[in-house]
């Protein structure tokens, strides 16, 4: 294996790793400041300086004011859909706890990957295959062993 995909395979997983716990430090502000909004803003807040910080460090290179001006406006629909999930996740932890939120977010993701590349979203068309179906259908009922616990209690 490539050592460029090794390693991107594992940052992906460490990351993976991380977000239950982003969630549930985020859960722990929030209930502390029985503020799920700003708990979120705060997350938010924190990323933004740190890559403000990143940026300076690696001296990268900022696009002009033209460039941003002239994107489509759903180029900015990220960072909304990042915040939704930040504050869902700091929302939700406390109520399905930490597993079934990420196994729900997991399916979520692999069913809209599955719809976005069958249709071509702002990528090239990569079409749903009985395999492709089949994995999502295992992710589907590992996520509903993992949540049913959760909505059993």
């Amino acid at each position: 294996m490539h050592l460029g995909i090794l390693g991107g395979i594992l940052l992906a997983a460490a990351v993976g790793v991380l977000l239950p716990l982003q969630a549930l430090i985020n859960a722990r502000l929030g209930h502390a400041t029985e503020g799920a909004l700003f708990a979120s803003f705060v997350s938010f807040l924190v990323g933004t300086l740190a890559l403000g910080a990143a940026l300076l460090v690696t001296r990268t290179s900022l696009p002009n004011a033209q460039t941003v001006a002239s994107q489509p406006s759903w180029i900015w629909l990220g960072g909304l859909i990042g915040a939704m999930y930040v504050l869902s996740a700091t929302v939700l932890v406390p109520r399905l706890g930490a597993a079934a939120l990420i196994c729900l977010i997991v399916f979520g993701q692999v069913a809209g990957s599955l719809l976005f590349d069958h249709f071509g979203v702002l990528n090239a068309t990569r079409p749903v295959d009985i395999w492709r179906l089949l994995g999502a259908a295992l992710v589907a009922a590992g996520a509903v062993l993992v949540v049913r616990p959760a909505a059993a209690g």
